[in-house]
């Protein structure tokens, strides 16, 4: 399965284990119209081609007692030391996501603390990091939209005419029944 090898049917699998990555095999296979260990073996792939990193539970920070979601911007002195930088952000467990940014910062933190005495911690903790010359915190005081599954119908190497017949196919056979 080479990159532009997905086709639409890869797409529905993708989206429906984005949706319920513990919906059973069998269910998958009747929505997309193939055997189960066909799409078994489909989702073999993707995992190995790294298109599928993973799975994992989507939890409630607020409900676990992770009440403060804030965005910490981070200027570096010099970015020759940025991956070393990376790896020593990357340790601390309350940072979700680094993200090397255009603009002011360097770096894009989201982070998810206890409370505000938590959070300063670890603000500290971060201006320790050698490199780090400034950071910038934003408070989040409340969160409208925050998504983690992927808008496929953007993907370019989701191809919808590759698998029109195969398609086609499945609707002739439901038809007939």
């Amino acid at each position: 399965m080479k990159l532009g090898e997905l086709d639409s049917i890869d797409g529905k699998i993708l989206g429906m284990l984005q949706a319920n990555c513990k919906m059973p095999w069998g269910k998958i296979a009747e929505q997309v119209g193939l055997s189960a260990p066909s799409v078994i073996e489909r989702v073999r792939k993707m995992e190995e081609r790294g298109i599928i990193r993973g799975y994992h539970a989507l939890l409630d920070g607020r409900s676990l007692g992770l009440d403060v979601t804030a965005f910490i911007g981070v200027i570096v002195e010099r970015h020759e030391s940025l991956e070393r930088l990376e790896k020593q952000i990357e340790a601390l467990a309350n940072v979700l996501e680094c993200h090397h940014v255009t603009g002011e910062y360097t770096l894009l933190l989201k982070v998810k603390t206890r409370d505000t005495a938590s959070l300063e911690t670890l603000i500290q903790r971060i201006r320790k990091v050698p490199g780090v010359s400034r950071t910038e915190t934003m408070v989040v005081l409340s969160t409208h939209t925050e998504r983690v599954q992927l808008h496929l119908e953007e993907s370019p190497f989701l191809d919808p005419k590759r698998s029109r017949r195969t398609e086609r196919n499945f609707a002739e056979a439901r038809e007939a029944r």
